[in-house]
């Protein structure tokens, strides 16, 4: 019998992961969080896919409450992770849905690991590797967090990820995510935008992907931005996209009944 609920946690590939564990079904949702954000960010999926699926939502390694272990960061070593969680869980097959960096993890895995994935879904993520100028923009963070913390890095980065009538009327939502970014290590951050600036750049792989694929993106997206899913969406075979009013780059948050019922649509066609 399988341990189900909130923060459970399951030991493997040298950490500890604390999970969500909801529901019931025979293929598994789960879902993978962007940076610098945790399994909290996911609360109005669980909530509504967890009376007709079974749902997981995990903290990657170094966030929430997840241990961050010894090894370099890297998007190859968090699709590790993924892969091992689904293993621990005896999970054969699942549904993934990664937004942002956790679309990063989710192409790196299912280029690597295709058999694992019954569909995927891309949110607020794109295949480019990061250019010169957004490796130096990085390293500038770095050095900011470095010298003066957390403060003004979670400050400025929820204005960038939140479309500005997010940030005007919903802001009791903005402040919870700022709260995570505050409570999250400097280590984790600093290791992670490294993890960032090496990541592969996946567009070439993106021919290979055979499984059903749903892009989504916030209209208002400017870190990711509907651009590039238009990109993926030219050149994943099997894909389709939907684009979401009113929202930047947290659109599962932003506008959570659109998403859902998006991503309800996409998991009734592919049954």
């Amino acid at each position: 019998m399988r341990t189900t609920g909130n923060d459970i946690e399951i030991i493997l590939n040298g950490i500890t992961i604390c999970y969500d564990d909801l529901g019931e079904g025979s293929t598994p949702i789960l879902f993978v969080h962007g940076f610098p954000f945790d399994k909290s960010s996911w609360k109005p999926q669980i909530d509504f896919f967890k009376n007709t699926h079974r749902v997981i939502a995990y903290d990657i390694r170094g966030f929430g409450k997840s241990t961050i272990g010894n090894e370099e960061l890297s998007m190859r070593l968090f699709a590790d992770d993924l892969v091992k969680l689904m293993d621990g869980l005896l999970i054969n097959k699942a549904i993934v849905c990664g937004l942002s960096m956790g679309g990063y993890v989710l192409m790196n895995a299912a280029y690597r690991y295709a058999e694992r994935f019954e569909a995927i879904i891309l949110s607020d993520t794109q295949c480019i590797a990061d250019s010169r100028e957004m490796k130096l923009k990085r390293a500038a963070t770095i050095a900011q967090i470095t010298t003066y913390g957390l403060e003004a890095f979670a400050e400025g980065y929820v204005k960038n990820v939140f479309c500005q009538e997010s940030v005007n009327t919903k802001k009791v939502l903005v402040e919870q995510i700022k709260q995570v970014i505050l409570t999250t290590s400097t280590a984790s951050i600093i290791g992670t935008l490294h993890a960032l600036a090496q990541r592969w750049q996946m567009c070439p792989s993106l021919k290979e992907i055979s499984v059903p694929t749903l892009i989504l993106c916030g209209k208002e997206d400017i870190v990711t931005p509907l651009s590039e899913s238009e990109f993926m969406l030219q050149n994943i075979t099997n894909s389709t996209m939907q684009s979401i009013d009113d929202a930047g780059h947290m659109s599962n948050l932003e506008q959570a009944d659109e998403f859902n019922k998006h991503l309800s649509n996409f998991i009734s066609d592919i049954s």
